[in-house]
């Protein structure tokens, strides 16, 4: 544990979390912040704070955190606390810790064979409104976290947004989220907002290397100075070494070592190749691969501006693709393709208006 609460498990937001719990108060938070972050860490070491039995409220400023040790911090902890309600898309709940909580969504329905759903439907709402609505069971308040927030549905953040328009007397709501601009105005205007950005680069560096990840900078620039995401990828089989190979397979148009990469992980990872490549033809730094990595073509900017349009709309379908193995060699195919498109427009003007003309085309 690097911070002074027992309850943070990231350095980097020791910070924020001191400054909400001594400058936010009002009924209804809203944290939002690239994804990999830490939000829902950070909502929950609230919740924690404020249900806190020793320190909780009337916490001191040189000590508002929650003490970890009192009945209710381990009821926290052992996320059984009955005045606190996680609500979390299926899909999260057992990669967050929280499976098969006490009043959860759909919680019982854990022998349903169907996919987890990745979105916080209104029932869950629902309930979460009624817990809000009735007596502390120990005198602290009630807390409601809600993550990802922006995976509400229409209805299920109508009928949040009634609730935060006449907030119960001793309840709050925690809203976390990497898109706020998903949110329903309204929401977001009756919450108070506490934006997170990238923590230091040593620091996370420092906290992905004591997690056994090697040439943890590497990784951490991989996921876009996001740690949390850095780990997933390596937890994915993604280190590295395999990272700075990834330009090179591209460019020779070698689909095989993608294979058992899930088709959203390699999407992502050719977005992030494109934008390097782009960044280069346009005299910029990349911020995904070192430029050693990078391959000597580097395509043209209306190649790879093509490929960048395409790119974007397989995203929409990698979560459901007809054919896998057929996806993957189409899309590698398509990137050596680009990259290897050094075609040299005659003026600057010839190729931004090249770059417009295929942006617009799709």
């Amino acid at each position: 544990m690097v911070s002074d609460d027992p309850g943070l498990p990231l350095p980097w937001l020791a910070e924020p979390l001191r400054q909400a719990l001594q400058t936010r108060r009002a009924h209804a938070l809203l944290l939002y912040g690239p994804k990999g972050v830490g939000q829902f860490e950070l909502a929950t070491a609230l919740a924690q704070a404020w249900l806190c039995e020793l320190n909780g409220p009337n916490a001191s400023a040189a000590q508002p955190y929650a003490c970890g040790h009192c009945a209710s911090c381990r009821l926290v902890l052992a996320r059984s606390h009955p005045d606190l309600l996680v609500l979390l898309p299926e899909a999260l709940r057992e990669s967050l810790g929280w499976a098969g909580g006490e009043g959860e969504e759909g919680a019982s329905d854990k022998a349903s064979k169907a996919k987890p759903s990745k979105d916080i439907k209104v029932e869950a709402v629902r309930a979460a409104v009624s817990f809000a609505q009735t007596t502390s069971a120990r005198g602290r308040g009630k807390v409601v976290v809600v993550h990802p927030a922006e995976r509400m549905n229409a209805i299920a953040a109508n009928t949040l947004l009634k609730t935060l328009e006449e907030p119960p007397g001793d309840s709050r709501f925690v809203l976390s989220c990497a898109a706020p601009e998903v949110l329903l105005p309204t929401i977001r205007s009756r919450c108070q907002a506490l934006p997170l950005g990238l923590p230091p680069t040593a620091e996370a560096s420092a906290w992905l290397a004591a997690r056994s990840i090697v040439r943890p900078e590497v990784l951490l620039a991989a996921a876009g100075g996001q740690p949390l995401e850095a780990l997933e990828w390596a937890a994915d089989g993604i280190d590295a070494t395999l990272w700075l190979r990834v330009p090179g397979w591209v460019a020779n148009g070698e689909a095989a070592p993608f294979a058992a990469w899930p088709l959203p992980r390699l999407v992502d990872a050719l977005q992030k190749l494109c934008h390097d490549a782009l960044c280069r033809v346009a005299g910029a730094a990349p911020r995904y691969f070192p430029e050693s990595a990078l391959p000597a073509k580097g395509g043209s900017f209306a190649s790879l501006t093509s490929w960048s349009q395409a790119l974007a709309r397989n995203a929409r379908h990698a979560e459901h693709p007809w054919n896998a193995p057929l996806t993957v060699e189409a899309l590698v195919q398509q990137g050596r393709a680009a990259l290897q498109d050094n075609v040299k427009d005659r003026t600057v003007a010839g190729v931004v208006k090249q770059g417009l003309s295929v942006h617009f085309r799709a």
